[in-house]
């Protein structure tokens, strides 16, 4: 998700998002592990996608 998509989503819509990414990245890092990925910045993606969703929904707390 883009950061603009992220800011226009609901907070219901971020936490289906958010337990999604966690998801792809555990199944990427398994993945990686048994065989190594063709492309491993897979993972340094999905990583930042997750910190980005988790941060929107802090802020959203927060305010």
């Amino acid at each position: 998700m883009k950061q603009s998509e992220i800011k226009n989503a609901s907070t219901a819509e971020l936490q289906e998002a958010l337990a999604d990414s966690k998801k792809a990245f555990i199944d990427l890092k398994m993945a990686h592990t048994i065989s190594p990925l063709e492309n491993p910045i897979q993972l340094r993606t999905q990583k930042r996608a997750i910190a980005r969703i988790a941060t929107e929904l802090t802020n959203r707390e927060v305010q």
